[in-house]
């Protein structure tokens, strides 16, 4: 405000010595100098990567972006920790390489992350419950992925028998569980031997 009132004082002053075309050319020439000085801001700032998907962990509402940069494996590990303990584990990053490679087939997707990372006693816990989780599972070494994949607009999850052609059209070695209940409906991913099962 100060700076606003100083320029008209300034041009006032200059009217009482010059002529009316004298007063224009002084505040102009301020104007255009300030104008010269700021100069355009040079563009540094770059697009960032588009998003393939959206992991999703139902057990705890966590919602993270997937994209070809995020989310980092520190922050995938803690998506994918132990859902009765809340313990975290390093997971293995070709299962995040995965779940990009089927987001760039599926673009807008949700991934809903079923089970990740298990400790051994949660494992032992869902193993004596009679589910259908192995003794020595990948899980507990933080090998193996547990997911659905929802479409962008579609209600439910793709047959899991689908995706698992898509993973190994992939080149994926890994193992492959395939679970098509009624109560279970996801593929299971693994970073051990080449095999297949069906619940």
């Amino acid at each position: 405000m100060e700076k606003l009132v100083a320029v008209p004082l300034a041009c006032a002053g200059a009217a009482t010595v010059a002529s009316p075309a004298a007063i224009i050319e002084p505040c102009a020439m301020h104007a255009t100098g300030l104008a010269t000085k700021k100069g355009p801001m040079p563009d540094t700032a770059t697009d960032p990567p588009p998003i393939l998907a959206t992991l999703a962990q139902p057990h705890t509402g966590e919602r993270v972006v997937l994209d070809e940069e995020s989310p980092t494996q520190d922050r995938f590990a803690k998506l994918l920790s132990d859902r009765l303990t809340g313990e975290e584990h390093s997971v293995d990053e070709r299962l995040l390489g995965l779940l990009r490679g089927l987001a760039a087939l599926h673009r807008g997707a949700q991934i809903e992350i079923v089970s990740g990372y298990r400790s051994w006693k949660t494992n032992e816990v869902l193993r004596k419950k009679g589910h259908h989780v192995a003794s020595h599972s990948q899980h507990s070494s933080g090998n193996a992925c547990d997911f659905r994949l929802v479409p962008e607009g579609a209600e439910r999850a793709l047959d899991p028998r689908a995706v698992e052609r898509e993973i190994r059209g992939l080149g994926w070695s890994g193992g492959i569980g395939v679970y098509d209940g009624k109560d279970d409906w996801f593929v299971h991913a693994d970073v051990g031997r080449n095999r297949r099962w069906d619940n």
